[in-house]
């Protein structure tokens, strides 16, 4: 399965993503911002960065990038999408998902391993957890505070788009403590924790992020 990952001006974790799906199985394929194709890819990640220095709000250029055109319209078509940390924020500004990220309340960047229960294993991205599942991956973020109005969030968890919360303190002051969310249909997911730096027990804090790129390369092989 061929999975794309995009590269904006100030992407960070672009190798990291394209890493974690070859070791899951995939066929990483590097995309480009300014890219008007998206080179036969089954599915696409955005990975965490600072896309276009996070002038205006983060992600908020990302959003007109010309690649986010196609993204936009395949994510609409039921390709699966997974934004991480900025790319949850440029899924938000792009109106694929609800809600918005803002500064931390606390109003300092964190950087920490973090405790998350998953809630939903019926998306795209979430299938190799069980639901419930608590599990540990790196957190690092200055603008990860999910907020959105009340029916929204209220609608969030009735239909069973809350996709991982955070477990203990909460890191940022998200509503509700919610680390990710999905769409409706489940095929796009943002979430601000950093599954594609646990995959490898020699460096990430655990292997536990893997769950996310097995999920969709299984999903997509047996479609």
């Amino acid at each position: 399965m061929r999975v794309g990952v995009v590269t904006f001006p100030g992407s960070l974790d672009d190798g990291d993503a394209r890493r974690a799906l070859g070791l899951a199985g995939a066929e990483p394929v590097a995309l480009w911002h300014g890219d008007v194709r998206l080179s036969a890819v089954d599915a696409v990640v955005l990975p965490g960065g600072f896309s276009y220095g996070d002038y205006l709000r983060c992600g908020a250029i990302a959003r007109f990038a010309p690649v986010m055109e196609r993204v936009i319209e395949r994510a609409r078509e039921g390709m699966p999408v997974l934004g991480i940390c900025n790319g949850f924020q440029i899924l938000c500004e792009s109106h694929l998902l609800p809600g918005a990220l803002v500064r931390n309340d606390h109003r300092k960047f964190v950087c920490r391993d973090q405790a998350l229960r998953v809630e939903s294993n019926t998306t795209a991205w979430t299938t190799a957890y069980a639901e419930g599942q608590e599990i540990v991956i790196p957190l690092k973020n200055g603008e990860g505070g999910f907020v959105a109005d009340d029916p929204t969030l209220d609608r969030l968890e009735g239909e069973g788009q809350v996709v991982v919360r955070y477990l203990g303190s909460n890191p940022n002051g998200s509503y509700r403590d919610i680390a990710g969310i999905a769409n409706e249909v489940g095929n796009v997911v943002g979430l601000m924790p950093h599954p594609e730096h646990a995959v490898e027990a020699l460096t990430g804090p655990s292997t536990d992020g893997v769950g996310f790129f097995t999920s969709v390369i299984a999903g997509l092989v047996s479609a």
